[in-house]
């Protein structure tokens, strides 16, 4: 960039005879300096009349410092740069748009000066440059045509002189144009910029958000969001937010669910009106299905074409009614911060998706004299919901009195798994998860018992099935997981709707499961009926391990087995390792056969997404790079080829951000799920095959490392690759759709 200097100041010799007029230009935009040639109209400057006493020569100052104007009196002395700027709070900056001899005669151009985009004009040898947007629909000048010595405006074809900017026939709507430079080194242009950008509706809503605790951003800019994305932009650069630009919304929103689920803290996601917003709606509908704190940040068209259906106009507050607890329109009138607070509780205490619409032009209207981001404090309760004490005696009663106690804990659960740890060692019970808690106690734990349901194995339904209580923790008996009503329950969770949510349960009990825990081992005593059922679980995994490894053997032939997959997958991921899985065959066999040690599972739960596994493993990857908790632990992602083709776009976004996610893909060609649903439904199996590239070439275009399995010997220096490269990594496995 150029450096910033002082308008020329030095006094113009001007010879006049006794009682000429002459016109004096201050609206600094006249190529006849000093004198007016008309370029001011259509802007609020007025040209200045002088009529000369005698005839002499008499001298114009150009610094606008003049007490006398328009005669020097040689204010300007000593006036510098500095003293222009702390006057006016502009500057003037030159910008270098061209070289010399770059542009033939009539050529028209786009050029960015700083911040601002100009079109560039050669008319009849003289560079001219004028804003790029029509006064009238915004068209791009700077794509334009000078067309019998007019410039010609693309969209609709108005007319304005290539250099003054004025529109034909007087008509008082031309365009604003800038002092242009020839100079030996090239064309130089002056754009005049304010010292310090007016704070915007927009800044005060970010910085609010940053007070909530949000830190990701993921989105995509354009027009109708751009104010709020300088807001955003403030915020990075300050390192108060990080952002993360991807190549399509559906990703964003299932990045920030991906993130928010992992976490326990919020996330937005950013849109453009109509179609980018749109595109949102099916990772939110994933963060409001797993209660993960996400919030929807949308543009809108401007307010007052909104209506009789201007483009990209979409009745957002209707399309979003269904899946954000809270949705607002931010208007020109609004509290601006307070109605971003209102969003942030929503998402945060309800674990909820929030949505805030903005208009284009709300975006960047000033920001009240005054006023304030808001933020937390004396905003938030005691989360810790204490259970009442009668439904607390009840469960006690019943917990002395089992013999064979299990627990069942689900995603709700995630945050108190250490006092459930301690319950389960003193009941000697079983642990078993629900698929989505797939991971919050290790498998190695001599009480874990896996997962129950149609993602598990037949040591948690062995468990279930020879209990005779179960106290469920934040699950919901989906019928995925399969929690028979058959068995004596007691059931815990935050949320009172989810308490006998499908049926009758004999004590069901509102409260944080942390809190009801610590009341619970704190009235329990130390020894009981309760049998020691870890030789039981202990056999049983013997029994389970040797039905893996014979299944690991199995070859036909046409691919890899999944049992072979996930248990060289088990050694070879690092404790404490992120794993975002998909939806398909490769998503039960993830469940089934990999044994988590300490590692944390992400996925689409109760909405069942597709495409879930990639943009949530970028979600986590921010997680590793901003979140103390979750530092430097590796991102693996696993995907059928059905789901990563899904958002097979967004290896690039990994690529470009430097993000150390691998992605495990397991490729049969085919949608194996559907093929199986249609056989199991005697229906042919129609329209599921898949037409794949290679994948792991894919990767390398994109600039990631990229690996291809076909052979077993292969895959375990391949996977450990892979682990250990630092940046974006797939391994392509080429599986056999029935050995699942």
């Amino acid at each position: 960039m150029t450096k910033p200097r002082i308008a020329d100041t030095r006094p113009k010799p001007v010879e006049l005879k006794a009682g000429e007029t002459v016109w004096w230009c201050t609206c600094g935009r006249s190529k006849n300096q000093p004198f007016c040639d008309g370029s001011h109209k259509g802007s609020e400057f007025e040209p200045l009349r002088f009529v000369a006493e005698k005839a002499d020569k008499v001298f114009f100052c150009l610094c606008k410092q003049t007490h006398n104007p328009p005669l020097c009196d040689g204010s300007h002395k000593g006036v510098t740069q500095a003293d222009l700027d702390a006057q006016e709070g502009f500057r003037n900056v030159w910008y270098k748009i061209a070289e010399p001899g770059e542009l033939d005669e009539g050529e028209v151009r786009t050029v960015q000066a700083g911040s601002k985009a100009l079109a560039l004009v050669k008319h009849q040898g003289k560079h001219c440059a004028l804003d790029n947007a029509c006064p009238h629909q915004g068209g791009p000048l700077g794509e334009g045509s000078v067309e019998n010595g007019w410039l010609r405006c693309p969209w609709h074809g108005w007319d304005f002189h290539p250099c003054t900017g004025r529109a034909p026939g007087g008509v008082g709507d031309g365009v604003a144009t800038h002092g242009v430079e020839e100079r030996e080194d090239g064309i130089f242009v002056a754009i005049r910029e304010q010292i310090d950008r007016p704070r915007t509706v927009s800044h005060l809503m970010v910085e609010t958000l940053v007070n909530w605790g949000v830190i990701p951003v993921f989105g995509m800019l354009g027009h109708s969001n751009l104010g709020l994305a300088e807001a955003v932009r403030v915020q990075v650069e300050a390192g108060r937010l990080t952002y993360i630009g991807i190549r399509h919304e559906g990703a964003a929103a299932f990045a920030a669910s991906g993130y928010a689920k992992l976490t326990g803290r919020p996330a937005a996601c950013l849109s453009i009106a109509g179609p980018g917003a749109t595109n949102l709606l099916t990772g939110l509908w994933d963060a409001k299905m797993d209660r993960a704190p996400v919030l929807a940040l949308t543009g809108q068209v401007q307010t007052q074409i909104l209506g009789p259906g201007a483009f990209q106009e979409i009745d957002l507050s209707a399309a979003f009614k269904p899946v954000a607890a809270f949705s607002q329109t931010v208007l020109r009138d609004s509290r601006h911060a307070e109605l971003v607070s209102l969003a942030c509780r929503h998402a945060i205490t309800e674990r909820e998706v929030a949505h805030l619409i903005v208009p284009d032009e709300v975006q960047t209207l000033p920001a009240p004299e005054g006023s304030r981001a808001g933020s937390p404090q004396g905003r938030l309760g005691n989360p810790l919901i204490a259970p009442a004490e009668g439904v607390l005696a009840a469960a006690l009663e019943r917990l002395r009195a089992a013999k064979r106690p299990i627990l069942i804990v689900g995603y709700g659960a995630r945050a108190a798994m250490g006092e459930i740890q301690v319950l389960a060692e003193r009941l000697g019970a079983p642990v078993l998860t629900t698929f989505k808690a797939k991971g919050q106690i290790p498998d190695d734990h001599p009480l874990a018992a896996g997962v129950l349901g149609r993602s598990g194995t037949p040591v948690a339904s062995g468990c279930m099935n020879q209990c005779d209580l179960m106290l469920v923790l934040g699950a919901s008996f989906s019928n995925h997981t399969g929690i028979t009503p058959n068995k004596p329950t007691i059931q815990v969770d935050f949320d009172s709707l989810a308490l006998g949510r499908f049926h009758p349960v004999e004590v069901p009990i509102w409260g944080e499961i942390g809190t009801t825990l610590q009341r619970l081992l704190a009235a329990l005593p130390q020894t009981g009926p309760w049998e020691d059922q870890r030789p039981a679980l202990a056999e049983r995994w013997r029994t389970w391990r040797q039905e893996k490894a014979a299944r690991r053997g199995r070859n036909r032939d046409r691919g890899l087995n999944a049992a072979l997959i996930f248990e060289v997958l088990s050694r070879l991921c690092p404790e404490g390792a992120v794993i975002a899985v998909d939806v398909g065959n490769n998503t039960y066999s993830f469940g089934r056969y990999f044994e988590c040690r300490r590692q944390r599972i992400l996925m689409s739960g109760y909405l069942g997404s597709i495409g879930f596994a990639l943009p949530a493993a970028m979600g986590a990857w921010v997680a590793t790079q901003v979140d103390a908790e979750f530092k430097h632990r590796k991102v693996i992602a696993v995907s059928g080829d059905g789901g990563f083709g899904q958002y097979l776009a967004e290896f690039t976004t990994a690529v470009k951000y430097g993000m150390d996610i691998t992605q495990v893909l397991l490729n049969n060609a085919e949608l194996g799920k559907i093929s199986k649903e249609q056989r199991a439904g005697n229906w042919p199996v129609w329209q599921t095959d898949l037409h794949n590239p290679d994948f792991s070439a894919y990767a390398r275009l994109c600039g990631g490392y990229g690996a291809r399995v076909t052979r077993a010997e292969e895959l375990e220096d391949a996977l450990a690759a892979a682990i250990a490269y630092q940046g974006p990594a797939l391994v392509e496995i080429i599986t056999d759709p029935d050995l699942i």
